[in-house]
């Protein structure tokens, strides 16, 4: 059973507890996206912008995999970003002909903008809760990034 994928796992279960899980992920993702608006970014945008900002400088070709768009997609969407100022391209030091996509000073003002919006957001909900529920979401959501990175690792 462990060879199997996680979500197969957790899917077969047979409890039906995960339905109400995966609906509260997905109206809390929903309802923090609605109130992270700093910069006016697409998902997109902002996503690539985290990663640049969490992971340093990548290459557009990097980018591309890691945020599962097309070379040619992501070309566009840096683009905009640059003439936006979030972002600029610096030639890669190992390889002369290739080009790493950095973070300029206005993007990183609106990547720590948009992380206090979303951490507003999530404070404004578990304020919301009683102490034994606030509580549990304080253990639940490291818990499961702890997991994800868990599930990185193994990957």
């Amino acid at each position: 059973m462990h060879n199997e994928p996680m979500h197969r796992r957790v899917m077969d279960s047979g409890d039906g507890s995960v339905e109400p899980m995966v609906a509260a992920v997905e109206q809390l993702v929903h309802y923090v996206r609605r109130r992270t608006t700093a910069g006016g970014l697409s998902h997109a945008a902002a996503s690539t912008l985290t990663r640049l900002c969490q992971g340093g400088p990548r290459r557009l070709s990097e980018l591309a995999r890691s945020e599962n768009v097309s070379q040619p997609s992501m070309t566009q969407l840096v683009s905009r970003m640059e003439r936006a100022g979030l972002v600029r391209r610096d030639p890669d030091p190992d390889d002369g002909r290739g080009v790493l996509v950095t973070t300029t000073g206005l993007g990183v003002e609106v990547y720590r903008a948009r992380k206090a919006e979303r951490a507003a957001a999530l404070q404004h909900l578990v304020a919301r809760l009683p102490e034994e529920e606030q509580n549990a979401v304080r253990i639940a959501l490291p818990a499961l990034t702890r997991a994800i990175h868990e599930e990185r690792a193994s990957s």
